[in-house]
């Protein structure tokens, strides 16, 4: 091994590291990494931002863009209403809204796609009294799924192809991924919709699943006591017997900004007190108003807040590109540019109690804001926060909505028959988007979710100096090695399960470039030929069904849907066996060795 080789490994080690770690933002590390590697001449300095050039970049934010304009069309606001319109069993529900998602997936963000879908999944659980747990997660995985089926699809697709690009000349085509991407998003949406559901932990299962629905998710928040509160002087022990009857648990009280120690049950309230309450939402507005409480002003010394209009409670979801997700309510100025309180916040199923206003948001918080009626459409416009009762899935510029699919389907269709390039294609959609009205020339960049950018444009040059350091080729020598004297499908197995693993717990972009140079090399130990290895480690690194960590999907409905983190291997483990049973062999035959 050599000098080069070892810094290397050691890099990407720490890099993956600090990535599993969370600390640190995953497009920040891998940033950092490129700087060091460029100073420890693993990189050259010309090469450094070569990443951000390259077309698999620029495609995945030419997609992101596109994605916004078949959204603000209303072409998938009008899909997803016409979904709701029917009461349906879980599993022919989960076929549906998994299906729908899957195919969504295939030809847009598939973060967008779950975005688009989970309000409406959660109305409809809702209104027949399901757990939202029993079908967010078939849902989320349904549209991961959906992504193998085309070049767009997902990002592990445009990077194999830009790796094959360089290696052989030639990228893969738009559909080049859907028969193996095709059977196994079916095998797995059939697994996921007729058996996988009912493995997932029923809501009496456990302290996470105690709460079945969205009516009965708890937050931990406070009101403030005032004077028309008490009309004679009376006790905690009074208060909690009046809460107790509203579904309410008084867990403290605050006074000049002190939290009051020791037993509560005899300490008489005061003006201006704020309690510590354990609510569901429509409880709290119940106890609120039968006990003349009011709600906190979101200062930092919270005061009773004077309303000048109707107010609402609303439950909102940190989307992976929301422009308050890294900030603070307090530095994002919800208070003071809204008029709004954050009330509660839920992270990894958990209540957060203390500093609500000082924690940096992470995408997958669910929020309770307090927030003016009229204020509501542009505190979401504004947050790009996602409103769990379909409030943030409006209809707008619906007039546009044929021009705005009709362009999307002719650069798919230009890009398959090989008229133009994807990147190209896309492109002059964009264009076209703004030309007809779809959307607007400040609302562009709005749509690119940036860290991911970040992140390939500085890992892409980290892939490239593994293989050209020999480092993809050390390893690759290693497995072939390790299978010597076996098939060549045994490494491609044990290829595809080494990336699962990984993508299970590292970004899936991340673990595509460092597995494709190394499915190439191997291949080229082998004597075979690469594209069975290069599509295998393209379905293995969207296969991160283990852990809410290893997609962003995952990451989006482990609020909502009130699962704990050991919840997701109980559908994902057997469908990523699925996955492999059934991607293999297709994979053998599509793409021979």
């Amino acid at each position: 091994m050599t000098t080069d080789q070892m810094m290397l490994f050691a890099l990407l080690g720490v890099i993956v590291g600090l990535m599993l770690w969370g600390r640190f933002r995953y497009d920040l590390v891998a940033f950092a990494g490129l700087m060091a590697a460029v100073l420890l001449g693993l990189v050259p300095s010309a090469q450094a931002f070569s990443g951000f050039g390259n077309p698999t970049t620029l495609i995945v934010a030419l997609v992101l863009i596109a994605t916004a304009g078949l959204t603000r069309s209303g072409a998938v606001a009008r899909l997803t209403r016409l979904m709701s319109g029917r009461d349906r069993g879980t599993t022919g529900h989960i076929l549906l809204f998994g299906g729908v998602g899957a195919l969504l997936s295939g030809f847009m963000n598939n973060i967008a796609a779950l975005a688009m879908l989970m309000p409406v999944d959660l109305q409809t659980g809702r209104k027949l009294g399901r757990a939202a747990g029993l079908t967010l997660m078939p849902l989320a995985f349904a549209t991961i799924l959906g992504g193998m089926l085309t070049l767009i699809g997902t990002p592990p697709n445009l990077i194999v192809s830009g790796f094959r690009a360089d290696v052989l000349g030639e990228p893969y085509r738009m559909f080049d991924f859907l028969p193996v991407g095709g059977a196994v998003a079916l095998a797995g949406l059939a697994f996921i919709a007729l058996i996988g559901w009912r493995l997932i932990p029923r809501p009496d299962e456990g302290e996470a699943g105690t709460e079945a629905d969205s009516r009965q998710r708890r937050y931990v928040t406070s009101l403030v006591v005032t004077e028309a509160s008490l009309p004679a002087a009376r006790t905690i022990r009074e208060a909690r017997a009046e809460a107790a009857g509203a579904g309410v648990r008084i867990t403290g009280l605050v006074r000049h900004g002190q939290e009051v120690e020791g037993p509560l049950d005899d300490q008489v309230l005061e003006d201006g007190d704020i309690l510590i309450l354990r609510s569901t939402p429509g409880a709290l507005d119940e106890f609120r108003s039968t006990s003349n409480l009011a709600f906190p002003d979101g200062r930092q010394e919270p005061r009773a807040r004077k309303d000048a209009e109707g107010q609402q409670l609303i439950e909102c979801l940190v989307s992976v590109a929301a422009q308050i997700a890294g900030r603070s309510a307090q530095g994002f100025g919800l208070a003071n540019r809204h008029d709004s309180v954050l009330i509660g916040l839920r992270r990894d199923g958990v209540a957060l109690r203390r500093g609500l206003a000082r924690q940096d948001l992470r995408a997958g918080d669910m929020l309770l804001i307090l927030v003016p009626e009229s204020r509501v459409a542009d505190l979401l416009a504004a947050t790009g926060l996602l409103r769990l009762d379909g409030g943030s899935l409006p209809v707008q510029r619906e007039r546009h909505m044929r021009a705005a699919v009709g362009l999307f389907a002719l650069a798919v269709l230009a890009a398959t028959f090989d008229l133009t390039t994807m990147p190209i294609a896309l492109g002059c959609v964009i264009i076209a988007y703004v030309l007809f009205g779809v959307l607007s020339v400040h609302e562009l960049y709005d749509h690119v979710d940036w860290p991911v950018i970040v992140l390939l444009g500085s890992m892409i040059p980290l892939g490239l100096a593994l293989d050209a350091t020999g480092g993809s080729a050390l390893i690759a020598g290693g497995l072939a090695r390790l299978t010597e004297g076996y098939p060549a499908w045994v490494a491609l197995v044990i290829l595809m399960g080494g990336t699962m693993c990984l993508s299970d717990v590292l970004n899936n972009n991340a673990t595509t470039i460092i597995a494709a140079p190394v499915s190439i090399r191997l291949a080229e130990q082998l004597q075979v030929q690469p594209d069975a290895f290069l599509m295998g480690v393209a379905v293995a690194a969207s296969c991160a069904f283990l852990t809410p960590i290893g997609h962003q999907n995952n990451t989006l409905i482990l609020g909502p849907g009130n699962y704990r983190f050991g919840d997701y291997w109980r559908m994902g483990l057997p469908l990523e066996i699925i996955v492999m049973v059934v991607a293999v062999p297709l994979l053998l035959i599509v793409w021979p060795l």
